[in-house]
């Protein structure tokens, strides 16, 4: 009984080893869609009243330890060798500068990927703006997308953690499936 109890345990302690090769080795080969939720942010919620897009100063950004966040995730994607391709960014400071820390870049700023926390308004349009362009991906690298927990809740039904990656499969037209995810803090 004591072997089976050990060799049961040991089966446990290598599962979750066995599950996260399964996600690298995918996001290793290309063509997946990291959803990324910005890294930890300054204490809050939402934005200070009167905040603009343009201006870092008014919204709420990263914290020091969201910054620290944001270039161990990218330092994670790198040692395993995830090819990136396209880093798309929502136009909120705390997103660009999440994937300007943690990929060196920010191609190109999308409104589709903005936040819908107060703005649930939006949510449609934005999801309507997002599926395609996930589902039709077809790249050899993987599609970064940095958004907020609000957004990926509406698209995917999926919480993130700050910092955390939903690895979404593209099934193409307007279809995408969880693949799995990626955190750099435990769950």
């Amino acid at each position: 009984m004591r072997h089976l109890l050990l060799g049961l345990c040991l089966l446990l302690a290598l599962a979750p080893a066995q599950a996260d090769e399964k996600i690298w080795n995918l996001l290793r080969g290309g063509g997946q869609v990291l959803l990324i939720r910005h890294a930890s942010t300054d204490p809050g919620v939402g934005d200070p009243d009167g905040f603009k897009l343009g201006e870092c100063s008014t919204q709420r950004n990263l914290s020091a330890a969201g910054r620290q966040e944001a270039r161990r995730l990218g330092e994670l994607l790198r040692q395993q060798k995830v090819p990136i391709g396209a880093v798309v960014s929502s136009p909120w400071c705390r997103c660009v500068d999440t994937a300007q820390l943690a990929f060196s870049r920010v191609d190109k700023r999308w409104s589709a990927l903005s936040n819908l926390f107060g703005r649930s308004g939006n949510a449609q349009g934005q999801i309507e703006a997002l599926r395609p362009r996930i589902g039709a991906f077809g790249g050899k690298d993987n599609l970064v997308l940095v958004t907020h927990g609000s957004t990926a809740m509406a698209l995917t039904g999926i919480s993130p953690q700050q910092a955390e990656v939903i690895v979404l499969t593209p099934r193409g037209g307007e279809r995408f499936e969880l693949a799995g995810r990626v955190s750099i803090a435990p769950r």
